[in-house]
């Protein structure tokens, strides 16, 4: 399954506000810039990091699994300075098997885009492509969440959480109300969670006019997980951060990992 495509794609700006996890954008821009050109960004989406990055001066290959996505980013970049549109190229590809024929000082992924490998044998594969391109004491910088155990045993057993709006806006093209509800199934034996978007258009008598349903599968992975993970795969943990100001790990928040390899 191919994530973010449809309205998932058109919305994601909207649903997300520009802000994945507060204060990620200026976390990646500055890793970048103490890196140097060239970047690589995985699961780029609609540009929401990649084009801070290129308007930092750096050059930067975006690659993500969605058309859908790439093209909400393609209109974005079409939109910029010519000298900052140049640093950006786009690629459709998957973080498992791509091969760019370079490497890369800096190779990120933001939000969380790894939880979407599901299985060991793709994080594995990820990572070993990864590595290989990495430029001589280049780094790999990437986010997961950290699972809040209380969160997901309070849910065990159930049908899942109650149903929760995630944002509301308006669609340009109709005029109307957009409001986008998530309900979770959390499945500790493999560590994911089914996630259910429900996307209603609304009239201005409170009628849905529409109604569309959009999954979301993310595979949860646990700190001491994660770090054997890296380096059963030939990487040298540097520093592990619990919040995009650099603060210590602490559980339950975010991991934030910067790696490189060996």
């Amino acid at each position: 399954m191919i994530e973010y495509t449809g309205l998932d794609a058109v919305y994601y700006d909207l649903i997300y506000d520009g802000d994945g996890v507060p204060g990620d954008v200026q976390f990646y821009v500055e890793e970048a810039c103490r890196s140097g050109s060239p970047v690589l960004e995985l699961g780029c989406g609609t540009g929401r990091i990649l084009i801070p990055t290129a308007q930092a001066g750096i050059d930067i290959v975006g690659l993500d699994r969605s058309a859908d996505m790439l093209a909400v980013a393609r209109e974005k970049i079409a939109a910029l300075e010519p000298e900052t549109a140049s640093r950006i190229r786009l690629v459709e590809g998957d973080m498992r098997s791509f091969s760019l024929g370079e490497r890369f000082n800096l190779i990120a992924i933001p939000f969380r885009a790894f939880l979407h490998l599901l299985a060991g044998e793709d994080q594995r594969a990820a990572l070993t492509c990864i590595r290989e391109h990495l430029a001589d004491d280049g780094r790999l910088i990437f986010n997961i969440f950290d699972p809040k155990i209380e969160l997901i045993a309070a849910h065990l057993g159930t049908m899942g959480t109650a149903q929760q709006k995630l944002r509301d806006f308006v669609n340009s093209e109709t005029g109307r109300r957009v409001i986008v509800w998530a309900q979770r199934v959390y499945n500790i034996e493999e560590q994911i969670i089914h996630e259910e978007r429900i996307f209603e258009e609304v009239d201005n008598d409170g009628r849905v006019v529409s109604r569309s349903y959009i999954p979301l599968i993310l595979r949860w992975i646990y700190r001491y997980e994660m770090a054997y993970l890296l380096e059963l795969c030939g990487y040298k943990i540097e520093a592990l951060y619990g919040d995009f100001q650099r603060g210590p790990f602490r559980e339950g928040r975010e991991q934030i990992w910067v790696v490189r390899g060996t």
